[in-house]
């Protein structure tokens, strides 16, 4: 488990040594999670360390999003005087999401019909 999560630890290190220094606009944690999905392409899958590491992950994910909430009751007055931008902007998040996820799916389907 330290192995594995080293490893996703290091991988968003890389990412925001990549951000800060290009001085992208695109989050660490993100060019991390990019690099982690390159690595996992080029090995064909995760190891069995890392699969169980992020199983373990996910099944507490819940508790990742407690320190954002505290930040959004903490700030809730920029909420409250930003809400329009806000709400659009999750608005169209969600819809180009579902868009996106629905082509993907029309893709892998396709391909699994024709046995690529």
């Amino acid at each position: 488990m330290i192995v594995a999560l080293t490893q996703l630890l290091v991988l968003q290190l890389v990412g925001e040594v990549i951000a800060r220094g290009l001085k992208l606009p695109i989050p660490g944690p993100v060019i991390g999670m990019l690099l982690l999905f390159l690595l996992l392409a080029l090995r064909r899958g995760p190891s069995p360390e890392l699969q169980s590491t992020s199983q373990g992950l996910l099944q507490h994910l819940s508790l990742l999003f407690v320190p954002a909430g505290t930040g959004i009751i903490l700030h809730l007055h920029r909420v409250a005087d930003e809400w329009l931008p806000l709400l659009l902007s999750l608005l169209l998040s969600t819809l180009l999401t579902l868009a996106v996820t629905a082509l993907v799916m029309r893709l892998c389907t396709r391909r699994a019909a024709t046995g690529e």
